[in-house]
C-alpha cells in the first residue's frame, strides 16, 4: 500500500477540498507555523494537523516493530458489540524512500479476529491511529444501525473545528515526557441525538508525543449511560516493549 493509498484513507475519514480531489495539502513555511513536535507549550497545534498531518514516523528505528495492546468493552445487555477484547496490533518497520519516511507492515489482532495484513510504503504518517478508527467505525455503525458516513462526519467534523488539545506528559523509559492531548465529543450536540442510543456522549481521546516511537501513545473511545454504566470503551496503548 502506497503513501497515497494512506492519504486516500486520512481523506476518508477527515475529508477537505484538497484532500478529496487528490492533492496533497500544502505545508505552511516553517517559520510560520511550528510543528507540533516543537510548538510552545503555550501554542496547541490544531488536532488534525496533530494526528493526521505530521510525520510521526521518523522517529521509528527501522528493523524495531512497534505493539499496540487493543481492548474493547461493552455493557450493554445482548452484548451487541461482542464479548470483552483484549488483542495487540504489531508493526514491522523498515526504511522509505525518503529518511523520514517508513515502510510499514501492520498485523492487527490474532486468532479468528486475524486481519488481513496491510503494508505501507515510504508514508510519514502512523497507519495505526486509520486502522483504529476504521475498525471502530465498522463496528460502531452495525451496533447503531446508522449510516457510517453520518458518524464518520461528525467524528472528522469535531477534529477539525471543536476539539480540544492540551499538554500533557507521557512516561517513557521513567522519564515525564511532553505530549498533546486530543479530546473530540463528536455528538452531544447533533441534532438527532436523541436517535443514537446513548452513544450522544461518546467521547475520543488522543494522546500523542514526539518522545514515543511512531507518536501514537493512546487513543481511547469510550461511551457511558447516566448512571456511568459502559456502553463502549474501545482503547489502543502503545506498549514499547511488545514489538
Amino acid at each position: 500500500m502506497s503513501r497515497l493509498v494512506l492519504v486516500g484513507l486520512v481523506s476518508a475519514l477527515l475529508g477537505g477540498p484538497a484532500l478529496a480531489q487528490g492533492t496533497p495539502p500544502q505545508a505552511a513555511p516553517a517559520q510560520a507555523t511550528p510543528s507540533p513536535a516543537t510548538a510552545s507549550r503555550e501554542t496547541p497545534p490544531n488536532a488534525t494537523v496533530l494526528l493526521f498531518e505530521t510525520n510521526q514516523v521518523a522517529n521509528t528505528t527501522p528493523g524495531q516493530p512497534l505493539g499496540y495492546r487493543y481492548t474493547r468493552f461493552s455493557g450493554i445487555d445482548g452484548a451487541p458489540f461482542g464479548p470483552p477484547v483484549e488483542d495487540r496490533i504489531r508493526e514491522e518497520v523498515t526504511p522509505g524512500a525518503s529518511a523520514d519516511n517508513r515502510n510499514l507492515k501492520v498485523e492487527m489482532f490474532s486468532g479468528e479476529r486475524r486481519m488481513p495484513t496491510a503494508t505501507y510504503e515510504d508514508v510519514p504518517g502512523n497507519p495505526v491511529l486509520v486502522r483504529f478508527l476504521e475498525h471502530h467505525l465498522e463496528d460502531l455503525a452495525k451496533v447503531l444501525k446508522g449510516n457510517p458516513r453520518y458518524i464518520k462526519n461528525g467524528i472528522r467534523r469535531a477534529l477539525r473545528e471543536n476539539a480540544t488539545v492540551t499538554p500533557t506528559e507521557v512516561e517513557v523509559d521513567g522519564r515525564k515526557e511532553p505530549g498533546w492531548r486530543v479530546v473530540a465529543r463528536p455528538f452531544v450536540d447533533d441534532p438527532v441525538r436523541d436517535r443514537l442510543r446513548g452513544f450522544e456522549g461518546l467521547t475520543y481521546t488522543f494522546v500523542v508525543s514526539p518522545k514515543v516511537p511512531g507518536q501514537i501513545v493512546s487513543i481511547d473511545a469510550r461511551a457511558t449511560n447516566p448512571e456511568g454504566g459502559i456502553l463502549l470503551q474501545e482503547t489502543l496503548t502503545y506498549e514499547p516493549n511488545a514489538g
